[in-house]
């Protein structure tokens, strides 16, 4: 990366899917104008609601796999089978060039790699539910999920709340408004803590 731009510190939310964590996010960012959002490139079909180049970079694989042999990408996982997520290189630059700090919305084990190229310019956060039972619910009742990616999705939550404790911090998102000022609370820590 180039020594001219500006280098700020990163948070990672990380957490198993349904727990919040990317509604935590978007309070942060709304609530912070040092702060943005780096978007995470994938290979997973893109929801209703969803905008390439906001929420996500949305790839082919034969695309994604192509960016990950020329070197684009810092991290990335094959989530599901034929299903890929990564940080472009790319896009830490960017945020960096604004002058800004990084927000990361990424599962357990790009969290983790993220935590490992960058080390103690990351603050990583695992946002835990309350039970798994109530994320269970909080996946069912959202309905954005086919009955199979469904399955995948919460055989995968009891493996990934095993991760918690390699985390810098564990929120425990039982009532939003709780969460968010215990969220801010890390942010502004961190940021006078090192910056």
């Amino acid at each position: 990366m180039s020594d001219k731009i500006f280098e700020g510190k990163m948070f990672i939310f990380t957490a198993p899917s349904g727990a919040g964590k990317t509604t935590i996010v978007r309070h942060l960012l709304d609530k912070y104008n040092f702060l943005d959002f780096s978007i995470s490139a994938t290979t997973r079909n893109k929801r209703p609601h969803e905008q390439n180049k906001v929420d996500y970079y949305f790839m082919s694989v034969d695309e994604f796999k192509e960016n990950v042999a020329n070197g684009a990408f810092i991290e990335w996982e094959e989530v599901y089978e034929n299903q890929f997520y990564g940080t472009l290189k790319s896009e830490v630059e960017r945020i960096w060039c604004n002058n800004k700090h990084l927000v990361f919305d990424i599962d357990v084990r790009g969290a983790q790699n993220i935590k490992r190229f960058f080390g103690d310019k990351c603050m990583s956060v695992f946002v835990r539910p309350p039970s798994v039972e109530v994320l269970i619910d909080r996946l069912v009742n959202r309905n954005t999920e086919t009955p199979e990616s469904l399955q995948k999705r919460i055989s995968k939550v009891r493996r990934e709340m095993e991760y918690e404790n390699t985390f810098d911090m564990v929120l425990v998102n039982d009532l939003l408004e709780v969460s968010f000022v215990e969220a801010e609370h890390i942010v502004e820590t961190f940021i006078e803590g090192v910056a």
